[in-house]
């Protein structure tokens, strides 16, 4: 299986595949798309191009996108969410399957802390990949989406519990709670 992790921004969006292959995961491309100063609803269209010529060279079976997170800057917040529409749009657009993580869970799956700094991501990215370097920044950060996919992946399948242990639900698949008085 092949995974797309995307980092948007509306200048700089990284991409990163990752190929399972035993239950590893193996760097298999990353970069960025950069799109300049040009007019912002350009920036969008070259940056929808952009992810369908990595979605048409490397062909992934499904693509994982990190999450708006508002700190400040709303404005900013509004054009990375744009341009995270842009990428899911090509995405979709080439039928494939889009999951979403925000930005604690990226950080948790990757390095085991959800306040993890840039530096932390990018080590762990190159530690977990087995990489000769470090890639850029956004494209490590891209990297990083993919696995925190694959990660979360892994550990639903390792998960699979009969029904009766999962919380509120008896054997049967009634609801267990009672209302408290």
């Amino acid at each position: 299986m092949l995974i797309l992790g995307i980092d948007p921004g509306s200048r700089i969006t990284g991409y990163g595949v990752i190929r399972i292959e035993r239950n590893r995961a193996q760097h298999v491309a990353c970069g960025c798309i950069r799109v300049g100063d040009e007019l912002f609803a350009v920036r969008l269209k070259n940056i929808f191009s952009g992810v369908r010529e990595v979605i048409a060279a490397y062909q992934p079976d499904e693509m994982a996108i990190e999450q708006v997170f508002v700190q400040r800057n709303v404005d900013s917040a509004l054009k990375l969410g744009q341009a995270r529409g842009a990428a899911i749009c090509a995405t979709v657009d080439s039928s494939m399957p889009v999951a979403e993580y925000t930005p604690a869970q990226i950080k948790l799956a990757v390095v085991g802390k959800g306040n993890a700094a840039k530096e932390q991501v990018q080590h762990m990215v190159s530690v977990l990949l087995n990489l000769t370097s470090s890639p850029q920044a956004d494209a490590a950060d891209a990297l990083a989406v993919a696995l925190c996919h694959f990660h979360i992946q892994q550990a639903s399948e390792n998960m699979q519990l009969p029904l009766s242990a999962h919380r509120g639900t008896t054997g049967k698949g009634r609801r267990s709670w009672r209302r408290r008085r």
